[in-house]
């Protein structure tokens, strides 16, 4: 076994450890820590298949961004563990039967194996500078899967508008102050000077008589 394939079973074992934890950490937080160990781990792991620029973006956008993201959401959130967990035993049929469809689909595949295919031809840039695994997923996301690329981008689009329209739509429970009419307020709109009488002097303490009691 050589060095290549000795990282390979070392970042999938990780990479299947930090997998489990994620979805048995009782803390949220450390699940999160944990995804971000299996992001690091699939990075490696596509270092490993010459794929550099999927692995930079794996780190880039998803460790460096949705999961700061996520550990911010969780932390600022008061999370019950407790009543997450209550329905647990109630769902665990379902899911044991999922979990184990995947299982078999999955080995049925690997069992199957991959047909044997030749590696594409590697077409050296007229340049004459270096060949780039990045320049040539540019090359087809922008020739052969153009179309494609627009259609995900269209639909990231709508997901974004609708993901604002959600937020900023009015609650009737919650309770805001607009800024353009504190601004154009004046001061006689604040307070307003009511003239009353003036009080009347209390009568002597001789004039008042005294309870009679029975």
């Amino acid at each position: 076994m050589d060095v290549k394939t000795g990282l390979f079973y070392l970042f999938s074992a990780v990479l299947l450890f930090a997998a489990l934890r994620v979805v048995t950490a009782r803390n949220a937080v450390h699940a999160a820590l944990y995804l971000v160990l299996a992001f690091f781990q699939a990075a490696a792991v596509w270092l490993l298949l010459k794929a550099e620029f999927l692995a930079i973006t794996l780190v880039l956008v998803y460790v460096g961004a949705v999961m700061v993201l996520f550990l911010f959401v969780v932390m600022m959130l008061d999370i019950n563990v407790d009543t997450i967990r209550r329905g647990f035993w109630r769902h665990l049929p379902l899911a044991s039967v999922i979990g184990a469809l995947v299982v078999v689909q999955m080995a049925a595949v690997l069992l199957a194996g991959f047909p044997a295919t030749e590696a594409p031809a590697v077409t050296v840039p007229a340049d004459g500078s270096q060949y780039s695994n990045t320049r040539e997923l540019g090359r087809l996301l922008y020739t052969e899967y153009l179309y494609p690329l627009e259609i995900a981008a269209v639909i990231l689009l709508v997901a974004i508008v609708a993901a604002i329209a959600l937020t900023l739509r009015e609650r009737k429970d919650s309770r805001y102050v607009d800024p353009s009419a504190q601004v154009r307020v004046r001061a006689s709109d604040r307070m307003e000077v009511i003239r009353m009488p003036a009080a009347r002097p209390a009568p002597p303490a001789d004039a008042v008589q005294p309870e009679t009691r029975a």
